[in-house]
């Protein structure tokens, strides 16, 4: 499986979202610290969930890194994004 999958199925577990959008934008940073051959370094995530209600900035993208979980996060350089509810 790859990191765009995982992500895309961690994500669709935790929070049942209306609207998720998982784009690998490594390309875009190639020659760029992070950048490995083949991508999936650096992502562009847009997540629309009623489960975000409530919740502060950052209280949201914690929620986020822990559906994630460590492992998958440590192999991601760069993580944007995109949280409302």
């Amino acid at each position: 499986m790859t990191i765009t999958q995982q992500i895309t199925q961690n994500l669709q577990q935790a929070f049942s979202p209306r609207e998720l959008e998982v784009v690998d934008d490594s390309e875009s940073h190639r020659g760029h610290g992070g950048y490995r051959e083949g991508g999936e370094s650096h992502f562009n995530i847009r997540i629309r969930s009623d489960r975000f209600e409530g919740m502060s900035r950052i209280e949201r993208h914690r929620a986020v890194h822990a559906a994630l979980g460590a492992e998958l996060v440590s192999r991601i350089h760069a993580l944007a994004l995109d949280l409302d509810s």
